[in-house]
């Protein structure tokens, strides 16, 4: 059940990262795996969305800077 729950809330947390326009969108066509630790579970909506948002911006930027740097080549 917690687990499912964990899952839930972090699928409605992501979603708005997959459209264009959003905060730091995820490159159409790349595919994602947010694996929840136990602490998810007692953590609140705050703090999974500003968990989520650091390590997406984190991961889309490192991805822009390998995508120009193969670029460059």
């Amino acid at each position: 059940v917690v687990r499912n729950r964990v899952k839930r809330r972090l699928r409605h947390l992501v979603a708005p990262h997959l459209g264009d326009g959003a905060p730091a969108p995820v490159p159409h066509g790349s595919k994602l795996v947010v694996r929840a630790l136990p602490a998810s579970a007692r953590a609140d909506r705050d703090r999974l969305r500003a968990d989520l948002d650091l390590v997406l911006s984190t991961v889309v930027r490192k991805a822009e800077q390998r995508m120009s740097a193969g670029a460059g080549r």
